[in-house]
């Protein structure tokens, strides 16, 4: 695998607004997954993901799941693509549909962007043969659908994903709890939330996680406007999960809004940081092809990390 990877070429990723337009869940992870490969067939480093290392030219014998249907089609060759682990891998993907998610200075929300990047990873992942489970929560562990690789079963995921949100808070301790109290055989976790909660909430439930040798990635998804604090005049902010309205004059709370606000990420990351987990901010105007390249690059990260620590 090229310990430096280039990033896919912009000019292939979707355009986040325009993709929001489409109201197939479907399509429009079905589009950035297509767009993500397409980005890193053009790249003159190509070889590059979680477990895919290389291609090969195909041979009798191998498994035709891993044949590249694309450049068959296209160039009437046959190509394999190589994975650094043909052991498919169990994962849950974690979705905090509470009602601070329904937030959006754009067209679309925190939540319409969290539930389409959910889609992709899962139509991504499926299309590797993991295994794919969804957990949807807000104050309580909602729709659970256990790791499976079967007919069927991303569609049911899909059509989970595309329920209203019910809740008003979130508590993270709630799916954790769900997904150990079913077991604890390890894999890949993502965590799918804005995380504009206290750390002091989010400390239990991510050791607990991790204790039990979860692969864990924290995927914060923040609009533009709540990390950069972009109001100019006087508006009326409402707390989306309290309904408490604060008329307010943005200028004098910008210095404060963003001190707090940085601090809150710097407690994040160290957490992270502690408890070995990858931490990735998404904000919503960034094409989800990115979020998927971005992942897949901590994720490398992670295992040179830990490959340095076993040979020393």
């Amino acid at each position: 695998m090229n310990p430096n990877p280039s990033s896919p070429r912009p000019s292939t990723f979707a355009d986040p607004v325009a993709l929001m337009r489409v109201r197939s869940l479907e399509l429009r992870a079905r589009t950035v997954v297509e767009g993500f490969w397409k980005g890193l067939h053009r790249s003159p480093r190509h070889g590059f993901s979680a477990e895919f290392a290389e291609y090969r030219q195909y041979v009798p014998g191998d498994d035709i799941r891993y044949l590249d249907w694309k450049v068959l089609a296209r160039r009437d060759k046959s190509f394999i693509r190589k994975f650094r682990e043909e052991t498919n891998v169990r994962c849950h993907v974690l979705l905090d549909l509470s009602r601070s998610m329904g937030y959006g200075s754009k067209t679309y929300t925190k939540l319409e962007y969290a539930r389409t990047l959910a889609a992709t990873l899962a139509m991504f992942l499926h299309q590797q043969g993991d295994e794919i489970g969804l957990l949807t929560f807000d104050e309580v562990a909602r729709d659970y659908l256990p790791p499976r690789h079967r007919s069927g079963h991303l569609h049911a995921i899909l059509a989970a994903l595309d329920k209203p949100a019910l809740g008003i808070g979130a508590a993270l301790h709630a799916p954790v709890d769900a997904i150990l109290s079913r077991g604890r055989m390890r894999g890949l976790v993502f965590v799918i939330s804005d995380f504009l909660t206290p750390l002091t909430e989010l400390k239990a439930p991510l050791s607990a996680l991790a204790a039990c040798g979860h692969d864990i990635s924290l995927m914060q998804t923040l609009d533009p406007a709540e990390i950069h604090f972009t109001f100019d005049s006087a508006v009326n902010f409402e707390d989306m999960e309290s309904g408490r309205v604060l008329p307010a004059d943005p200028d004098q709370l910008r210095a404060g809004y963003l001190k707090k606000f940085n601090a809150h990420q710097q407690g994040l990351k160290s957490l992270c940081d502690t408890l070995g987990i990858l931490h990735h901010l998404l904000p919503t105007d960034q094409p989800l092809e990115t979020a998927l390249h971005t992942y897949l690059s901590g994720r490398q990260s992670l295992g040179q990390r830990i490959d340095r620590k076993s040979s020393t």
